[in-house]
């Protein structure tokens, strides 16, 4: 055999095996991937823009943490039920009545912005303006005192509404309750209850009248104590005195750490039942 004939034999064994390998491979099903493109893909952050508006309860005063009272506390609930990346805006001043924030939403832009772009908002409102008919009418005070300055208020709350909603329409507004702290400033005010009682109805009455506008109930929650025990005993040798646990000891008024919380689990548990109304 010469090398002309090895040659082409050697070329010809290579291509068989070529061909063999190729069929060999065609024949045999390929097996399917178990995963695919989509389990690799890390799901995308939601994007959540809160923003806070109101009195000290907004600001946080009495949060011994300085970080904002209960904003900071929803947010990271929201974050926790719903995988949302929350960006709060809070817009809360001490002493604010509710003819002092309307004006505020009126003049401030970041304000205006911010609720442009809002997914949720919370407002804290009526306490200072509670406060301003006690501090006016200190010497003849009585329920009738706070008639016409509910009427008044009830007017307010509806533009600060429908400011909030003038480039949102569709804004979620979650609107706390006041609460009766006054028990241990002014135990002499009897009819304090029925006065706050009353003011909390002017604001659900109010709320019912829009879709997503919600009213969060928040004073059998905190006037009470965190037990419920409407007032704390504490004795020393010298004297006796009767706290509020949920509030802060420095002023008895503004809610403290503790009280905080209960405020935010209380606006959480009214969103959980209310979201699904969310456009």
């Amino acid at each position: 055999m010469n090398k002309r004939n090895i040659l082409t034999g050697l070329v010809f064994f290579l291509a068989s095996l070529l061909v063999a390998f190729l069929l060999f491979n065609w024949l045999l099903s390929k097996p399917e991937s178990k995963f695919s493109s989509k389990d690799f893909t890390v799901s995308k952050v939601q994007e959540f823009n809160y923003v806070a508006v109101g009195d000290s309860l907004t600001e946080g005063v009495g949060d011994t943490t300085e970080q904002g009272g209960f904003i900071p506390l929803l947010s990271q609930s929201l974050t926790a039920a719903y995988h949302y990346e929350v960006t709060a805006h809070n817009f809360g001043v001490a002493g604010n009545t509710s003819q002092q924030i309307l004006k505020r939403m009126q003049e401030e832009a970041d304000i205006q912005s911010s609720l442009a772009q809002a997914d949720l908002m919370t407002l804290t409102v009526g306490g200072n303006d509670v406060m301003a008919v006690i501090r006016k009418n200190l010497s003849d005070l009585s329920v009738d005192s706070f008639r016409q300055p509910a009427a008044d208020y009830q007017n307010r709350l509806q533009q600060i509404i429908e400011l909030a909603r003038s480039e949102n329409a569709d804004l979620p507004i979650y609107i706390l309750g006041i609460y009766n702290p006054f028990y241990l400033n002014f135990p002499d005010m009897t009819a304090m209850q029925e006065i706050v009682d009353n003011w909390n109805q002017t604001t659900e009455s109010l709320t019912q009248k829009y879709d997503n506008v919600y009213f969060v109930a928040i004073n059998d929650l905190l006037y009470k104590g965190v037990n419920g025990q409407e007032g704390v005993v504490q004795s020393t040798e010298d004297q006796t005195t009767v706290i509020n646990d949920a509030l802060f000891s420095e002023d008895s008024f503004h809610p403290n750490n503790t009280g905080y919380q209960i405020m935010s689990d209380a606006v959480m548990e009214k969103i959980s039942e209310t979201k699904e109304n969310w456009k």
